[in-house]
């Protein structure tokens, strides 16, 4: 098993730079998710690590090794595709043993790997049927165990479960990341689901426009958001973002965002006007940092905000509910077993603790 480092990686298609300058390193036996939005850069930096690509600029080094110009086949790697890329005139055992057949490995040693691979993977039963006998789940665990088969240094998956439906998939990523898990293996994943990068992932790097925005633990990128963006794309339901203005009046600092005012309790007042003076920002807090003022948990920093039921999202364990105020729509989560309905009058509580703040020029986060 080995690191993964990408230094400076630029990749271009004619004018347009689809990967721009990433740095990013990628300990021994981590799994690392790449996620973003269809488009950002993702797909294409996980081909520049496989040799499916050439970079225009930078170097793709594993351990101390540097790859950048090495075809696939000299890198010791694996890859998992979307459309599992199993053959269909082969069973699922010679699907399972081919790669080993081209690295012409003994067939004693060949068939204990599949036998091992197949117990993995749970399809133990499965190695004489042809693909399409299988289900798509069954598809994806002999592509998997066809990955794992040759005991890569580096394994890649490319939304692997994109194809599955809902159910097939909470199971799959939870088996994926036992697996891994088990065999410790450098592991660099691709998805646009930023659940499945929150449950899956050692780190998440948030890709947008061919750019790392941020790189952190799921529970780094989702309590302490880089930017904007990152708030805005980690988490479900959506972070509340909204413009707004610092005002400081008689000492105090206070956010007032057309209609809502919040004092800002001391140290946040202090770290604005460390970040200059008074101006306008971008303000955001999750929903499930609102409450109702008859279910506030301890711990909170509160702000009562009047407020008219707007529509209600009920999702069975949790209720999602929009709350028209007198300035912006706020989202707010609550169980499923609270009483609401559209036209409800509400009072709510904002957790000013779990209060975000961004420049609005930059959108970098002040706090």
């Amino acid at each position: 098993m080995v690191g993964v480092r990408l230094e400076n990686l630029v990749k271009r298609f004619g004018k347009v730079t689809a990967v721009d300058h990433i740095n990013l390193e990628i300990r021994d036996g981590e799994f690392v998710v790449l996620l973003g939005p269809s488009g950002c850069g993702k797909t294409t930096t996980l081909r520049l690590i496989a040799g499916l690509e050439l970079p225009d600029e930078g170097r793709v080094l594993f351990g101390d090794r540097d790859v950048t110009y090495l075809p696939p086949r000299e890198r010791n790697i694996s890859m998992v595709f979307q459309s599992y890329a199993v053959w269909p005139h082969m069973t699922v055992y010679e699907n399972i043993a081919f790669p080993m057949r081209i690295r012409k490995v003994p067939e004693d040693e060949i068939k204990r790997k599949v036998r091992w691979a197949a117990q993995l993977l749970q399809i133990e039963d499965l190695l004489d049927r042809y693909p399409h006998q299988l289900s798509g789940g069954q598809r994806q665990r002999v592509a998997v165990a066809r990955a794992i088969v040759v005991e890569p240094d580096v394994l890649l998956m490319d939304e692997p479960l994109s194809n599955l439906d809902a159910l097939l998939r909470v199971v799959m990523r939870s088996e994926l990341k036992k697996l891994q898990r088990r065999l410790n293996v450098t592991t660099i994943y691709v998805t646009h689901d930023q659940v499945e990068a929150m449950v899956m992932a050692d780190r998440v790097a948030v890709m947008r426009s061919g750019r790392i925005q941020q790189v952190g633990t799921p529970q780094e990128v989702y309590d302490k958001p880089a930017n904007v963006f990152v708030a805005g794309f980690i988490g479900s339901p959506r972070m509340n973002l909204f413009p707004a203005s610092v005002v400081e009046r008689d000492g105090a600092i206070l956010l007032d965002a057309g209609g809502l005012e919040v004092k800002l309790p001391a140290d946040m007042a202090e770290a604005l006007r460390r970040a200059g003076p008074p101006g306008e920002v971008i303000a955001g807090i999750r929903p499930e940092d609102i409450h109702p003022t008859d279910r506030v948990p301890p711990g909170v920093e509160p702000y009562e905000v009047e407020g008219k039921v707007d529509f209600v999202e009920p999702l069975g364990s949790d209720t999602i509910v929009h709350v028209e105020t007198s300035g912006p729509v706020i989202l707010m989560k609550v169980p499923g077993s609270f009483p609401v309905r559209m036209g409800d009058e509400i009072r709510v509580v904002l957790n000013l603790r779990k209060l975000h703040v961004f420049e609005k020029s930059s959108e970098k986060a002040i706090f």
